[in-house]
């Protein structure tokens, strides 16, 4: 696997848009959540925007920051 490359800076000179940064996901204790490979599960706990432990039944995952295949239910 190749590890994915740093997003490009803006040039202020560029006529194109700055691109819009997504805001933070953020999960609480027991929310309910969806991961695109996993399934449907609930946050066992949180370590400080770091990871997530996540229960999706046959498994416990710890899922590194950023979230972006997990979606809050």
């Amino acid at each position: 696997m190749t590890k994915p490359s740093a997003p490009r800076r803006h040039l202020s000179t560029s006529p194109f848009k700055a691109p819009v940064a997504s805001p933070v996901k953020e999960f609480a204790l027991g929310d309910r959540v969806s991961h695109d490979q996993f399934g449907l599960g609930r946050v066992l706990q949180v370590e400080d925007q770091v990871a997530l432990l996540v229960d999706f039944g046959a498994t416990q995952v710890r899922v590194a920051s950023p979230y972006t295949r997990l979606h809050k239910l």
